[in-house]
């Protein structure tokens, strides 16, 4: 790898950064390979600390790099399986306390999209933020007809500072799939291509306002839920204004507002919810930590900042159907089944092992008992295992692992005795009947009565020519068997050994009645003819006790890989 200046500089950021916090090994082999060292001192490339950093300082860390790397520690913070609960607490901080800008460019910003003054598109705007986060921050404002609104103002100049840190970031991951193990395994660069698709899509206002007219329609029959909907001629690509939610986030409750709130039936309309959007909608808020989770004020959950969604095609949504279903009833051997049936298998799949390791993993969680099972850490600790047995489970499947992680730990918060995967078992008949009626479509209905009528008028016509052929003798039936040529093989090669059995057999025969028959030429004081042909029978069952093993040894070494 060899980087531009204006990447040179963030690369050795990158490598202090892994050296500072226990990747040593991999930060020397990456200094190695652009040619410096990690103890070297620059202006630009600090040295790297020896001692092990806080949780606290990671966070900070990553803030200081930029937009990027404060969006990596959002979604860190939502991944268990990849960072220690200490770490994760840290970066929670990043998700709604990120340092803002000034307001002197939110007001540039917000004129140039809307393309009129803030105070003749606003009566009142706020000048302080309420929310800063990594790709924008959020201001109260009120609309000219008295509407009390929010302005999400996205940073300056951000898209072109994040396409540079993909830059460098894309040179990374490429390094590591091709020069470790871990990096062959995990697959970064198409991980870090997923998260650039992600970002992209967050930068993009239209498309979330876009999310949230969509949403709002699909929940519409909840009534214990809330989704903000954008005012319409006041969002842009960089600019999104949308209703204001009054209350409080999720996490600001305490124990007396807990105590206050019924927080059973929120919990329990959040999650059927949930299951809704990704099971029979296919279109799913993919963010829900608790800072995007609000309870408002009259009591209802409102769900915030649908930058980031997920999409499940209807073949995708039985299968997660199928894998909750074993997850939430304890079944890991349904559970190992379902995954490898949706997964790409690579060269090397271990499927064995993975069925034993997911069958473990989810016997242990069983037998902590069913209500302390998180099907959300389950769902992801399967991906886990899946990579280090060589299979690839779908995205799909990771993603909506972290959103049921970030769920339950909401719904414990609403109701600490919510039991998800007794959710799970109680609203499958509701899904299984709405997905059933969303197939019943006018469209399939007319589609469905199309092809019958098809079949219906061409199978007389069918039932004919099937009659004449048998009537003529004219019927064949052809069989094709996968297996055919091995096992034509084999019958080959028995069919070999048994004929030189029979040779040798002769040869033997032969000789023994030779060596009653005198003749001139002898070997060992026997007649010589006898002599070569017990001779040949020797050599040639030797021959064919040595191929025999031989060639089971390779048979054997060929189907069992």
């Amino acid at each position: 790898m060899k980087f531009s200046t204006s990447h040179l500089s963030r690369y050795r950021q990158i490598v202090s950064l892994l050296w500072k916090y226990g990747q040593a090994d991999l930060a020397q082999q990456m200094g190695a390979e652009e040619g410096f060292g990690t103890g070297e001192t620059s202006a630009d490339s600090p040295p790297p600390a020896t001692g092990a950093a806080s949780p606290a300082q990671l966070a900070d860390d990553l803030e200081a790099m930029g937009p990027t790397y404060v969006k990596l520690g959002q979604v860190l913070a939502g991944r268990p399986d990849l960072l220690p609960d200490n770490y994760r607490a840290a970066l929670e901080r990043l998700q709604d306390k990120v340092k803002p800008f000034s307001y002197e460019e939110v007001e540039k910003i917000v004129e140039s999209e809307l393309g009129v003054r803030i105070s003749k598109a606003f009566s009142l705007f706020g000048t302080e933020p309420v929310a800063a986060a990594s790709l924008g921050q959020v201001h109260r404002a009120t609309l000219r007809d008295g509407r009390a609104v929010v302005v999400k103002v996205q940073r300056p100049d951000i898209r072109a500072q994040i396409a540079e840190d993909f830059e460098v970031l894309a040179e990374i991951a490429g390094f590591m799939d091709n020069h470790t193990e871990l990096g062959k395994r995990q697959r970064f660069g198409a991980v870090l291509e997923e998260f650039r698709l992600t970002i992209q899509q967050e930068l993009n206002y239209e498309r979330e306002a876009h999310n949230l007219i969509a949403l709002g329609k699909n929940l519409a029959e909840f009534k214990l839920l809330q989704v903000p909907q954008p005012i319409p001629g006041y969002y842009t690509r960089s600019v999104l204004t949308m209703e204001e939610v009054t209350g409080r986030k999720v996490t600001d409750l305490g124990s007396f507002g807990q105590l206050e709130l019924n927080g059973a039936p929120l919990a329990e309309e959040l999650f059927k919810a949930y299951l809704q959007q990704v099971l029979v909608d296919g279109l799913f808020h993919a963010d829900p930590h608790p800072g995007n989770v609000f309870i408002t004020n009259d009591g209802r959950i409102a769900l915030l900042d649908l930058g980031m969604v997920g999409h499940t095609a209807p073949a995708m949504q039985e299968g997660l159907l199928k894998i909750l279903l074993a997850i939430s009833e304890g079944n890991g051997e349904a559970a190992a089944e379902i995954a490898i049936r949706m997964s790409q298998k690579l060269e090397g799949f271990n499927a064995p092992e993975f069925r034993r390791r997911i069958t473990q993993l989810v016997a242990l969680r069983r037998d902590q008992g069913l209500e302390e099972l998180n099907v959300g850490r389950s769902l992801l600790e399967v991906s886990s295992i899946a990579q280090a047995n060589r299979l690839i489970v779908p995205s799909e499947l990771v993603l909506l692992g972290k959103t049921m992680l970030q769920l339950d730990e909401v719904g414990r918060i609403l109701d600490p005795t919510f039991d998800t995967n007794a959710s799970v078992r109680r609203n499958v008949a509701t899904l299984m009947t709405q997905r059933m009626r969303k197939d019943l479509t006018q469209g399939s209905v007319y589609s469905t009565l199309l092809e019958m009528k098809d079949f219906a008028t061409g199978l007389p016509s069918r039932l004919n020519r099937i009659m004449d052929t048998v009537t003529n003798s004219e019927l064949e039936v052809r069989v094709k068997a996968t297996d055919a040529k091995m096992m034509l093989d084999g019958m080959q090669k028995i069919a070999n050994r048994i004929t030189m059995g029979v040779v040798l057999a002769g040869l033997i025969v032969g000789a023994s009645l030779l060596m009653k028959v005198a003749t001139p030429f002898e070997l060992f004081g026997y007649p010589g003819l006898a002599i070569l042909c017990f001779l040949a029978a020797t050599a040639g069952g030797f021959w064919l006790v040595i191929s025999i093993f031989v060639q089971d040894y390779k048979s054997r070494k060929k189907y069992t890989r």
